[in-house]
C-alpha cells in the first residue's frame, strides 16, 4: 500500500468530513471540514492495516483532521463547488423518466443521496437523487433548492 500523497503535499477535500468519534472535543457526526477545503499533508498512517489515513492541517481553519485517501485530490486539480449536499431537499426543474416511465414531474421534491464528481461525466457535478421511490443520477442543472415544507403542527380552533 503506497500513499498517493506525501508530507508537504497540498490537498483538497472532495467530501465533507464529520467526526466519526475519533476527533476529541466534538460530537459524533459534527462537521469538521467542508468539501473544497485545502490543507497540507503532514503525516501518513494506516487504520486497520488496510486504509491510509492522512493527517491534513487546514491552515485557514487552524485544524488538523484525519482524511482517507479517497476523500482527497491534489489542491492544484480543477475544482467546481457543488450546490447540494447529502440529505439536502431539492426539487426537479423538469419531468424525469426512467426506462420510458415518468417517475417525477417538474417541481417534485426529492433528497440527495450522494454527490458524484467525475470529470468524465458530461456536464460536471451529478447527484444520486431519491425521488418518488426511485434513485436516479441527475445533473446539478436539473435541480433547485426545495423550500422548507409547511409545519404539520398547525392546529385548527
Amino acid at each position: 500500500m503506497r500513499p498517493r500523497f506525501e508530507y508537504g503535499d497540498e490537498v483538497r477535500l472532495i467530501r465533507n468530513v464529520r467526526n466519526d468519534g475519533t476527533f476529541p472535543g466534538t460530537e459524533v457526526g459534527q462537521l469538521l471540514m467542508k468539501r473544497g477545503a485545502v490543507g497540507c499533508v503532514y503525516d501518513v498512517g494506516t487504520y486497520l492495516q488496510d486504509q491510509l489515513i492522512y493527517k491534513v492541517h487546514f491552515l485557514g481553519e487552524n485544524k488538523t483532521v484525519g482524511c482517507r485517501e479517497e476523500e482527497l485530490i491534489p489542491a492544484a486539480d480543477p475544482w467546481v463547488q457543488n450546490r447540494f449536499e447529502f440529505r439536502d431537499k431539492v426539487k426537479t426543474r423538469c419531468a424525469l423518466k426512467f426506462e420510458g416511465e415518468l417517475i417525477a414531474q417538474a417541481g417534485d421534491r426529492g433528497e440527495i443521496e450522494n454527490v458524484l464528481r467525475d470529470e468524465e461525466i458530461e456536464g460536471g457535478i451529478h447527484y444520486n437523487l431519491y425521488i418518488n421511490g426511485h434513485t436516479i443520477m441527475i445533473p446539478e442543472m436539473a435541480l433547485e433548492p426545495a423550500e422548507p415544507e409547511e409545519s404539520d403542527n398547525e392546529h385548527t380552533h
